[in-house]
């Protein structure tokens, strides 16, 4: 009984005492701003490189574009996003004032993001068949009309289901903007064991966050699969 009621005054001075609940929830507030303004920015660019690479092929005016595109893709994807973090608020920012921690988090982020979503935007350019745009052609239209109004709309529709798990790699990947000071989920925690001398509790809870979050988006994102299924069937 007495391990129990211990177990229980440490979740309480861990999770509710003293307004902790509220700084959990701040930094979860702070945790999925970051991670969908940075989603945003990272569908931006990550259009953008896609539709470089895939108009490069066929235009030798944009290999120079193609090129500083495949320069940015080898980057982001070849370094650690901690290091990417550090050097976007040390190096790149170093002159911001400490307000400006969220917004520098959620520039690197969408960078980063942007070349994993430019690589999921092109292979979904690419799934579609070649004869749609020559249809499009042949009916007069333009090959970037073509593209906005044949190609794109069915190009959504195919990624959609691995847009939303990068939104999902997203959201656990910002625990790390602790680097920077950033007052998310993960910080709090740090902040509320920095008080407490408890490891255990404020970490297993902001795991279960954590985990609440990722099963719910996870569980959307299925429903989403099966209604595209099911529009694909009629």
């Amino acid at each position: 009984m007495s391990v129990f009621s211990g177990l229980i005054d440490n979740i309480y001075s861990n999770i509710f005492y003293s307004g902790r609940f509220f700084l959990y929830m701040k930094g979860l507030y702070n945790t999925l701003l970051i991670a969908f303004f940075a989603a945003i920015v990272g569908i931006a660019i990550g259009t953008l490189v896609a539709i470089i690479k895939v108009y490069s092929a066929e235009s030798r005016g944009l290999r120079p574009l193609n090129f500083l595109c495949d320069i940015y893709l080898t980057v982001v994807r070849g370094t650690p996003m901690a290091v990417q973090l550090l050097i976007m608020y040390y190096v790149v920012f170093g002159a911001a004032p400490a307000t400006f921690r969220i917004p520098v988090a959620v520039i690197a982020f969408g960078v980063n993001s942007g070349a994993y979503v430019a690589e999921i935007i092109r292979a979904g350019i690419q799934s579609i068949d070649r004869g749609q745009t020559e249809a499009g052609r042949s009916l007069g239209l333009t090959k970037n009309m073509t593209m906005r109004y044949i190609i794109m709309p069915q190009a959504v529709k195919n990624i959609l289901p691995a847009l939303f798990n990068e939104f999902i790699t997203l959201v656990k990947e910002t625990a790390i903007v602790s680097l920077i000071a950033v007052p998310d989920l993960t910080y709090a925690a740090t902040l509320v064991r920095s008080r407490t001398f408890n490891a255990y509790v404020p970490l297993f809870f902001i795991a279960l966050v954590y985990l609440t979050i990722v099963v719910g988006l996870t569980a959307l994102q299925k429903r989403l699969e099966r209604r595209l299924a099911a529009s694909d069937q009629r």
